[in-house]
C-alpha cells in the first residue's frame, strides 16, 4: 500500500480508545443523535427553467457544517484523517470477495437500475413497465410503488448463508439509494421502510443476519444525487399534468401519505439552474459543476439531513464500514455528483464514525469508502465496471459490477463462470470484488441467481486458498504473443459470459504464505502441457528455484518442469475441475 503514514499508530489510537472508554463508565450514550433538524426551510419563487446560472464552485468558500460529532482525535478535516487514521483493517483484504446487498423498493419495476426517476421519462422502459404495472404516473407516482412494495419473502439470515456458502466475507448493504427512501427507522426521514411499504427495519435485519453468521457488513448512501435526480418528478405529461414533485404537504391530507412531506421525497424544484432539466431527461450525466446560487439556506440544510442520516445508522447499526456514491473527490464538492454546494459534510461524517468507533472498541478498525476518492488514507476506493489496466497498488479498492443490472430486471444472463474470471483479474491487480446479485421484488432470488451462486461457492471451496487474504505479484499475468487477453469490463452478462480464453492465459497472485498461485483462466485438456513464460528460468523474477507445484483440488502427482524459457505443467487426467484452474506454486 502506498499511503501516507499517520501520525498515530495503532497501539497509540487503541491506548486513546481506552481512555474515552474509561470517561464513558457511568455515562448513558443514546440509540440515536440529539441533534434536533431544522424544518425545511423556505425557498425563494420558482423561475423559469434553466434561465438561472450556476454559481462558480471554485470560488465559493467550502461551508463548514454547524454540526457536532463524537469526541475523538480525529477532526473534520481531510487532513486530521489523512493523518491520524491507522490504515485499513486487515480483515479487508483477508475478505477479499464481498456481495452488494443493492436491493430496495426500486427493485419493484424489473426495470433495471434507476427506476424511480425514469419513470417520469417517456419513452424509457422503466416508464412503460411503471403504466403497464401501476398506471399513469401523473396519478400513480413512486410514492405509490413505496406503498404497495411488500417484499415478502426478504429473509435476510437464509439469503446471508447462501451468501456465505458462496464464499462470500462481507456484505455491501443499501442504505438508502438516489430514490431517498431509508432502508431503516430513520430518525431524519419519514418516508423509511419502518412507516411505509414493508414497515420493517431492513438494515436492521441485515445487520442482525450478518453479525449472526460472523461475517462483516457496511452501509451504502447514495442520497448525494437525489435532490438533482429527483428533477424529473418535477416534469409534466404531454398534456400539461404534473408528476409528482408538484405535489405539497397540504396535498396529503386525507390520503394515506399525510403527514409525509413529498420535498422529503422528492426534494425540490431547481429546474431553474442551466443544465438541470438536460441532466434530468439524461441516461446518467449530472448537471454542470456549481452551486444552487438561491437555495444556500436549503443546499446548507440538505446537506446537514444528508450527514446526519449517515450519523443515525453508524449510531444505531456499527457497520464495519460506511460507503458514498459519487464521481468526484467528495460528495458536496461543487462538481460532479457533488454539484450544487460545497461543504465539509463528508469530513464531518467520517471524523464522527472514526472517533465513535474508537470510543466503541478501542481501535478503529473500519474504514470509508468515498467513491472516486483517490489516493488518500482514510478512504478506500472502487472501480465500478472496469478492469484496470495495470497492478493498482495507490490505495485499497473495490472493484464492483452486478450481474445483470443494480436492480432486478428480466433477462439477466447468469455466468459463475464470468464472475469467477472477474474476480481473478481484479485479485490479481490488487483488488477487492464487490459482486451485486439483485434479488426479485419480493425479496428472493431467482433460480439463475441461485445456481449461480451456489457454483460459485464451490469454486470458492476448491481455490479460495489463493484469493482470501492474497495480493497482486509483480507480474499481473500473461497471454498468447505476450498480450493479456482481458475479460470485458461492464455489468457481468452475455458478454462476458461468452468471452473466449485459452490454455496460453494466465494471472497470478500471492496467497498469505508467501506462495505464488498461477491461475489458468480455463480448463485444459487432459495431458495438455501448459507454457508460463513469466517463470522462466532465466527471468528469475523470484530469485529462487520453484521447490513444488500443485493443482487445487487435485491430489494425484503433477508433472511439471522448470526450464530456462518457461515453467512447463502437464495437465493431469481425471480431473472435475471448471471454469479455471489454480496452481499453488512453493519455492526453495
Amino acid at each position: 500500500m502506498l499511503i501516507k503514514k499517520p501520525q498515530l499508530t495503532a497501539s497509540l489510537l487503541f491506548l486513546i480508545g481506552i481512555a474515552y472508554s474509561l470517561q464513558a463508565i457511568g455515562q448513558t450514550y443514546p440509540q440515536t443523535l440529539d441533534y434536533e433538524l431544522a424544518p425545511v426551510p423556505n425557498v425563494p419563487a420558482i423561475r423559469p427553467e434553466g434561465s438561472v446560472e450556476m454559481g462558480d464552485a471554485e470560488s465559493f468558500e467550502e461551508a463548514k457544517l454547524d454540526l457536532p460529532i463524537t469526541p475523538g482525535p480525529i477532526l473534520p478535516t481531510w487532513k486530521s484523517i489523512e493523518a491520524n487514521y491507522p490504515g485499513t483493517p486487515d480483515w479487508l483484504r483477508e475478505a477479499n470477495f464481498g456481495l452488494w446487498v443493492h436491493f430496495g423498493p426500486q427493485s419493484a419495476g424489473k426495470s433495471g437500475d434507476w427506476y424511480a426517476r425514469r419513470l417520469y421519462i417517456p419513452e424509457t422502459s422503466a416508464f412503460k413497465n411503471h403504466h403497464r404495472n401501476y398506471g399513469d404516473p401523473t396519478k400513480i407516482g413512486y410514492k405509490e410503488v413505496l406503498r404497495d412494495w411488500n417484499p415478502e419473502k426478504l429473509d435476510p439470515a437464509k439469503l446471508v448463508e447462501i451468501y456465505r456458502d458462496a464464499g462470500v466475507r462481507y456484505l455491501i448493504i443499501q442504505g438508502v439509494h438516489h430514490d431517498q427512501f431509508d432502508m431503516w427507522d430513520s430518525k431524519y426521514q419519514p418516508w423509511n421502510s419502518t412507516r411505509i411499504g414493508p414497515k420493517r427495519d431492513l438494515l436492521g435485519e441485515w445487520s442482525n443476519a450478518a453479525r449472526e453468521a460472523g461475517i462483516r457488513f457496511g452501509v451504502t448512501f447514495h442520497h448525494e444525487y437525489s435532490w438533482w435526480w429527483w428533477q424529473s418528478a418535477f416534469g409534466r405529461d404531454e398534456q400539461g399534468r404534473p408528476y409528482d414533485g408538484h405535489l405539497t404537504l397540504a396535498d396529503g391530507n386525507g390520503t394515506w401519505w399525510e403527514g409525509c412531506d413529498p420535498r422529503l421525497l422528492y426534494g425540490i424544484n431547481l429546474r431553474e439552474y442551466k443544465g438541470v432539466v438536460d441532466a434530468a431527461y439524461s441516461r446518467w450525466s449530472p448537471p454542470p459543476a456549481g452551486i444552487f446560487r438561491h437555495h444556500l439556506e436549503f443546499d446548507e440544510w440538505y446537506a446537514k439531513w444528508w450527514a446526519l442520516r449517515m450519523m443515525d445508522v453508524v449510531d444505531r447499526y456499527q457497520p464495519d464500514f460506511i460507503y458514498t456514491d459519487g464521481t468526484d473527490q467528495q460528495p458536496f464538492s461543487g462538481s460532479g455528483t457533488g454539484t450544487g454546494f460545497k461543504c465539509d459534510a463528508m469530513q464531518r461524517v467520517i471524523a464522527d464514525y472514526y472517533n465513535k468507533t474508537l470510543q466503541r472498541r478501542g481501535l478503529i478498525d473500519v474504514f470509508s469508502i468515498v467513491k472516486f476518492r483517490r489516493k488518500t488514507n482514510g478512504t478506500v476506493n472502487t472501480a465500478e465496471g472496469w478492469i484496470p489496466g495495470e497492478i493498482k497498488r495507490d490505495q485499497d479498492w473495490i472493484a464492483e459490477t452486478p450481474v445483470g443490472d443494480w436492480f432486478y430486471g428480466p433477462n439477466f444472463h447468469y455466468s459463475s463462470a464470468a464472475v469467477v474470471r472477474y474476480l481473478l483479474e481484479q485479485v490479481s491487480r490488487d483488488g477487492n470484488v464487490g459482486l451485486c446479485v439483485s434479488m426479485l421484488p419480493d425479496g428472493s432470488l431467482d433460480e439463475g441467481s441461485t445456481r449461480m451462486l451456489k457454483e460459485i461457492g464451490a469454486w470458492m471451496r476448491t481455490n479460495g486458498q489463493g484469493i482470501y487474504g492474497s495480493h497482486a505479484w509483480t507480474v499481473l499475468g500473461e497471454g498468447s504473443g505476450g498480450k493479456l487477453n482481458v475479460l470485458p469490463g461492464g455489468k457481468i452478462g452475455k458478454q462476458q459470459a461468452m468471452h473466449s480464453f485459452s490454455t496460453s492465459d494466465f494471472r497470478f497472485t500471492v496467497g498469505k504464505s508467501g506462495d505464488l498461485y498461477a491461475w489458468c483462466m480455463t480448463i485444459p485438456e487432459e495431458d495438455e502441457v501448459l507454457r508460463i513464460a513469466t517463470l522462466a528460468k532465466k527471468a528469475g523474477l523470484h530469485g529462487r528455484a520453484i521447490h513444488n507445484v500443485e493443482l487445487l483440488g487435485h491430489e494425484g502427482p503433477l508433472a511439471w518442469l522448470h526450464k530456462d524459457d518457461a515453467l512447463y505443467i502437464t495437465y493431469p487426467a481425471g480431473t472435475s475441475l471448471k471454469i479455471a484452474t489454480g496452481f499453488r506454486i512453493s519455492w526453495e
